[in-house]
């Protein structure tokens, strides 16, 4: 994986700064510390910090076709490069590299936009034609890779991060209201936003054009769902073995690497699915990576182990301690560029650093499996939910939620708050967000937090039918299994999973996470199969489930899902973090941001600090009240990262004004 930045006169005569370009790039050196490159003529900059991990030799950035029109930054991995590659050879093109970054280039000069329909992998990247004057940025089709940009006086920038693009010395740094509103409904900005007025985020399955004449965005891929008449008649038995095809032939190109390659193993279904395949298949020796925790409630030591013994892999955990997620909250603020309402991406943060200090770059994990195959808890209680609207008088109405949460019904309290909550809403099955809409209303209490005049800013914007009016057009043919799958796919999993959860928590330590579960032929093929296969009765991933017998322990295919979480107020009001949490909660420090009541957030804290079980209300509002404040002192009242990172460039290329030269 890669650092990506550059700036685009649109039609400026202005030149491009070097220093500007230096910096932008200088400050994603931790998305790739090997060896950095820049590109300069009089209407573009292209910078490149490089992880290497194919082609060690010759993969330097940026690379060039074969008269030195195009050139590419690139970020991510085609994992079926080699296969294209060789049909381009075929077709006359010639490569001065064995890296999949060049079979882009190639692809791009071949085919155009419509290269990217061909290309299984991860990735956001930046072509230069430097005879039309023309950028195309892309961004594969779930966002696993990051790529942002901003256009201010004809000028676009972009980059990997938003740190990057705040480099720039004229972009203005402001927290955007409609943003928040948002992450305190949604977890996450939706599609295109992130949390600062005017950086948009190139969306999932999108690409950007931009030229003197200019500038267009469009999508080339949306998440696959077929309605009934479309989908498959296999058998149950024919399923199983063509996804463990699928699946297989997914690890396979996903080991593709001049690098060794490590796994998450969680002791879930998941990941235990994923290095199962590795150790049968492909790997007998791979390195593998589990989170502990102090509590029981958030460990699956005892699972880990069991799949540690299993398999017979060389194993390494840490002990994600409430001390240490607590004080690496900071960090990761400063990494994920967005508020958080978990502390979820805290572990993960320091795994990835347990990784890199085992001298692995490449990681394969479990992520997308519950998306795709139906494992998440919120697809059951969408289907409980509808009996209970249809049948408002059946007996089986607490049943249903006792098979959902047992460990909850063992207590009579809770029990009731649960009935009570989940039946509210029972007559709005019509509502094209029916699956989310009761999480999102609870989520979206924390809202009452806000300043008055945070409140004011968002005035009447409503995020709901801001989703309503963005579905696809063919969305009410779905089943509504397929229905709550596109919700949980292009909001949650691209813009939270695969982002504050994923690729930047990784990146911070310089780790490539790779995620089998969503290699896109997989994903189709899913998209055929009828609900009933994906969650049989209330049995999530039950096709799944039934893939994996014979290659797993029953033990790991027939226990329920294990949801994964950290502890919150545990965390982030302790000694340790104490002194960074009393500042930024304290009344100076929200006046000043301005974004909450601080009468409001001394009373939650103050409850906080005397309840041994908060409320999950309470737990999110502290995470997000905390983290949006740390938005706000480190890229709003602070210069986010460091000015005087040096850079010198393992390969420039400088085409200003009548120079042609390349020092390397």
């Amino acid at each position: 994986m890669c650092g990506i930045a550059g700036i685009y006169h649109i039609n400026s005569t202005e030149g491009v700064s070097l220093e500007t370009l230096k910096r932008m790039t200088g400050v994603l050196r931790h998305r790739g510390p090997d060896e950095s490159g820049i590109y300069i003529d009089d209407r573009v900059g292209l910078g490149h910090t490089r992880l290497s991990i194919i082609d060690l030799a010759s993969g330097t950035q940026p690379i060039h076709n074969e008269d030195e029109t195009l050139w590419i930054i690139y970020n991510g991995e085609v994992y079926n490069y080699r296969e294209l590659k060789s049909d381009l050879e075929q077709r006359g093109h010639r490569f001065y590299t064995t890296s999949d970054t060049e079979v882009v280039l190639h692809l791009f000069e071949e085919k155009g936009a419509d290269c990217l329909e061909e290309l299984n992998g991860q990735f956001a990247f930046a072509v230069w034609n430097a005879k039309k004057r023309e950028l195309f940025l892309a961004r594969d089709r779930l966002g696993i890779r990051p790529l942002h940009y901003t256009i201010q006086n004809r000028c676009l920038l972009f980059a990997s991060e938003i740190k990057s693009i705040f480099m720039h010395n004229h972009i203005p740094r402001k927290i955007d209201p409609i943003a928040l509103d948002q992450i305190f409904t949604f977890w996450t900005t939706l599609p295109g936003q992130t949390v600062f007025q005017d950086i948009h985020e190139l969306p999932p399955g999108h690409y950007l054009k931009a030229s003197r004449e200019r500038v267009i965005e469009k999508k080339y891929w949306d998440i696959p769902t077929y309605p009934r008449s479309e989908q498959s008649d296999l058998t149950p038995n024919e399923i199983c073995e063509k996804i463990r095809e699928l699946l297989s032939d997914a690890v396979r190109i996903r080991l593709r690497a001049d690098v060794p390659v490590g796994a998450y193993l969680s002791g879930g279904l998941d990941s235990s699915g994923v290095t199962s395949l590795v150790v049968k298949n492909f790997n007998h020796d791979v390195r593998t990576f589990g989170i502990r925790f102090d509590e029981d409630e958030f460990d699956e030591g005892l699972h880990q182990s069991r799949m540690v013994s299993f398999l017979g892999v060389d194993h390494s955990e840490i002990q994600a301690t409430n001390e240490g997620i607590g004080t690496a909250f900071p960090d990761v603020i400063r990494h994920t560029e967005k508020p958080l309402l978990r502390t979820a991406p805290v572990p993960l943060f320091l795994l990835s650093r347990l990784v890199r200090n085992s001298n692995l770059k490449v990681v394969l994990t479990g992520e997308g499996a519950d998306e795709v195959f139906g494992g998440y808890n919120i697809f059951r209680e969408d289907k409980a939910r509808r009996f209970w609207s249809r049948q408002p008088d059946s007996r089986r109405r607490s049943e249903l939620l006792g098979r959902l949460y047992p460990y909850i019904f063992s207590n009579p309290r809770q029990k009731r708050m649960l009935q009570s909550f989940f039946a509210r809403g029972l007559d709005r099955t019509g509502d094209p967000l029916f699956s989310h809409l009761i999480r999102w209303e609870n989520t979206g209490k924390i809202k009452k937090f806000f300043s008055d005049e945070l409140k004011e800013s968002i005035g009447p914007y409503c995020g709901y039918e801001h989703i309503r009016q963005n579905l696809p057009a063919d969305y009410e043919k779905w089943d509504t299994l397929s229905k709550a799958q596109y919700l949980e796919m292009s909001i949650f999993l691209s813009n939270y999973l695969l982002c504050s959860q994923g690729d930047r928590v990784a990146m911070a330590h310089s780790v490539e996470i790779r995620l089998p579960y969503l290699d896109p032929r997989l994903m189709d093929f899913m998209a055929r199969i009828p609900a009933k296969w994906k969650i049989l009765g209330l049995n999530e991933k039950h096709i799944l489930k039934k893939s994996f017998q014979g290659i797993l322990p029953k033990e790991i295919t027939s226990r329920s899902k294990h949801p994964y979480r950290a502890p919150i107020r545990q965390s982030l009001l302790n000694e340790k973090t104490a002194e960074y949490t009393q500042e930024m909660l304290s009344e100076k420090s929200l006046k000043r941001a301005g974004l909450f009541d601080a009468n409001k957030v001394a009373k939650l804290s103050d409850k906080l600090r005397k309840s041994d079980q908060p409320g999950e209300i309470d737990s999110m509002a502290l995470a997000g009240i905390l983290s949006s404040q740390l938005i706000h002192h480190q890229f709003i009242e602070n210069v986010p990262g460091k000015m005087d990172i040096p850079l010198t460039a393992d390969l420039f290329i400088d085409r200003r004004s009548g120079t042609l030269k390349q020092v390397s």
